[in-house]
């Protein structure tokens, strides 16, 4: 199976969000959101060990957008309904086309962060993965001290499968534990 050959939509709608992927004009808005959030971007997520200018940001959103149309890898920008107002961003990550299994990530602008957008995003993009993409396996992996990111799986019935001993480094350096959620089609 070629997994470019896949017909699914480009956007998901959840109760207060839109989740899409990225278009060639979201650079703009997503660089606003990142900068508002990178302190704590930067506590938690390997990519954000530096603050990226607006230049960055525009050449990501194109690569991603031809990333999801291959299928190599799914990023969804997280919009409110109705607005052009960039909530945060997650993706569905293939690991194995031929299982189906993917990984979701998630990371949530500032000032929506504690309202529960994260897990309405995920709880929408896991029922995707096993409804129109026919996973079998779902994970959602995140730092052992990142204790608000752990609670999302918890809450959607994932089930903690596996603690990876210093399997991770922070961005300043310190080692740590990697924890690793899944759910499965027949859970």
């Amino acid at each position: 199976m070629n997994p470019a050959l896949i017909e699914f939509p480009n956007f998901l709608e959840s109760e207060r969000l839109v989740i899409r992927s990225p278009k060639f004009h979201d650079g703009e808005e997503l660089h606003k959101a990142i900068c508002e959030t990178f302190d704590d971007l930067n506590t938690w997520m390997p990519w954000a060990k530096e603050l990226p200018d607006e230049s960055k940001i525009k050449k990501f959103v194109k690569s991603k957008r031809s990333a999801f149309l291959e299928r190599k890898d799914l990023v969804f920008l997280l919009f409110l309904k109705g607005t052009k107002i960039l909530v945060g961003s997650s993706g569905l990550h293939p690991k194995d086309w031929k299982v189906p299994k993917f990984e979701i990530g998630y990371w949530c602008r500032k000032k929506f962060q504690n309202q529960g957008y994260i897990t309405e995003s995920t709880m929408e993009i896991t029922a995707f993965g096993f409804h129109q993409l026919n996973a079998e396996r779902i994970e959602i992996h995140c730092d052992s001290k990142n204790v608000r990111s752990q609670k999302i799986p918890l809450k959607l019935g994932f089930c903690l499968e596996a603690t990876l001993k210093n399997d991770i480094r922070s961005n300043s350096g310190e080692l740590r534990d990697c924890l690793i959620f899944s759910k499965v089609r027949s859970d």
